[in-house]
């Protein structure tokens, strides 16, 4: 991945944390594809859950990030 302008956070089995706090990480211990776009004050603005097999619409995500500005 290049350098990208916003944070980015990576959660897996066994520190599936996270992943199990925000209810994306499945009994096995493997967590769905999941975006989660959090504004400075820790408002959760936007949720995308995906099978891990699926990948995201990066679009979508860049539109929804510059809702924030």
């Amino acid at each position: 991945m290049e350098k990208l302008w916003f944070d980015v956070l990576s959660d897996f089995w066994p520190h599936g944390v996270v992943a199990e706090k925000f209810g994306v990480l499945r009994s096995d211990g493997v967590s769905e594809r999941a975006l989660f776009v959090i504004d400075k004050k820790g408002i959760i603005r936007y949720i995308d859950v995906h099978n891990i097999n699926q990948r995201p619409s990066l679009e979508t995500l860049v539109r929804e990030l510059e809702k924030l500005n």
